[in-house]
């Protein structure tokens, strides 16, 4: 057994890009590249390292193994995943794939080890009790599988992506420490219990595109569809899904962690609706939806002074508030200026965020109300449902 540690290394996602930040590899990267080396392993007697894949776009990386085992009908490699410069959970996970011999005929069947968890409710792109191996990542196993047969067989041929006969083989996927790991994933609210979900749709992690994040919300969705929830509210933190808990008793498959990421929200409703929406926030970030932003970052978007001060003129504020307002600093002292003159600022705020809301959604059957707090989680702003307009 080999003990050797290595991050991966080579292939065009190891490079530094255009932002001067370095893409890295999923996790179903890390399994392709295992599952490859332990195939070969059990096949010739001898674990490639480093291991070459083929990815869904046609890149061919190399990735360097942190461990190697056989046993009577099994092999197994891992590899350490390196997200790059993405502030990824999963980067130094490592990922495991053991492999045997299946039945003749049976094709490539999938098992989830330890660390890797178990889809339990409906609305993924798995059935219910099948393990937390998404599609992409399962197409990219196969074809490793039958790339590694060709190369053992001496056949050098390019293969087509996912076509042709399946290898018989019985893949295990594990992640050290992958259940504590997925605590902090949106996974157990999605049902998918024990661990992490092997993910990935071109192998390479975009540093900071939160591809990870934005899927989640859209599984959130698909989740509470397929539970029939017809309530559904966008949270931008745990304080605002507090609040919307206690305001409407939603069940936590009805509550979406978006994060900064109400664009999305938005975007995946408008093709796959929920009849209610709420969506619930900190003032500040709400006052950016509200002006346009559908990224609520404050590396992307800024809480815009002139914006505020039309909405306050809209409600009646004096003149003199108005001029404070056109020179404030942040959310917040524009909001307590306005509290402190009765100049109901937040629920303005809520409104023109649910017709910003409405707009996105673009006619589809949603009504929406939107819920404004302060930091210590007052409402400070709301605004009654409304649906599309005719």
């Amino acid at each position: 057994m080999s003990e050797h540690a290595h991050a991966p290394r080579g292939g065009r996602a190891g490079q530094i890009d255009s932002t001067g930040l370095r893409p890295g590899w999923t996790t179903g990267a890390c399994a392709t590249a295992a599952a490859r080396a332990a195939w070969e392993a059990l096949l010739t007697g001898s674990f490639p390292d480093p291991v070459d894949i083929t990815l869904p776009r046609g890149q061919r990386p190399t990735f360097a193994l942190t461990d190697e085992r056989v046993g009577d009908d099994w092999a197994e490699a891992a590899v350490t995943k390196d997200a790059g410069d993405d502030p990824d959970v999963t980067h130094l996970a490592v990922v495991r794939v053991r492999v045997r011999r299946g039945p003749a005929g049976s094709g490539t069947r999938f098992v989830a080890g330890h660390g890797v968890g178990t889809v339990t409710l409906p609305g993924l792109p798995l059935e219910v009790g099948e393990p937390a191996i998404n599609p992409v990542p399962r197409q990219m196993i196969r074809h490793t599988l039958r790339e590694a047969e060709a190369s053992a067989a001496g056949r050098a041929e390019a293969l087509a992506w996912d076509h042709g006969p399946q290898v018989d083989a019985v893949v295990e996927i594990s992640v050290d420490q992958g259940e504590e790991m997925a605590r902090h994933t949106w996974n157990p609210r999605l049902g998918i219990l024990g661990g992490l979900s092997i993910l990935g749709t071109t192998g390479i992690v975009v540093p900071y595109s939160c591809s990870a994040w934005i899927d989640s919300i859209r599984r959130g969705i698909d989740v509470a569809e397929a539970l029939g929830i017809e309530h559904v509210a966008g949270c931008t933190g745990s304080t605002s899904e507090r609040v919307v808990t206690e305001l409407y008793g939603l069940p936590e498959q009805g509550l979406l962690d978006m994060g900064d990421f109400v664009g999305a929200v938005l975007k995946h409703l408008r093709t796959h609706p929920r009849p209610r929406l709420t969506i619930a926030g900190g003032f500040a970030k709400l006052s950016k939806l509200a002006a346009g932003h559908l990224d609520l970052h404050s590396g992307r978007s800024q809480v815009d002074p002139a914006h505020l001060t039309r909405l306050a003129e809209s409600c009646g504020a004096p003149s003199d508030l108005v001029a404070q307002l056109a020179g404030v600093n942040t959310g917040l002292e524009a909001l307590q200026l306005s509290q402190a003159a009765g100049v109901p600022l937040g629920d303005a705020v809520a409104e023109t965020a649910r017709e910003q809301a409405l707009r996105v959604l673009d006619g589809a059957p949603v009504v929406v109300d939107v819920v404004c707090i302060d930091r210590a989680g007052m409402i400070v702003g709301r605004c009654a449902p409304a649906g599309p307009r005719s």
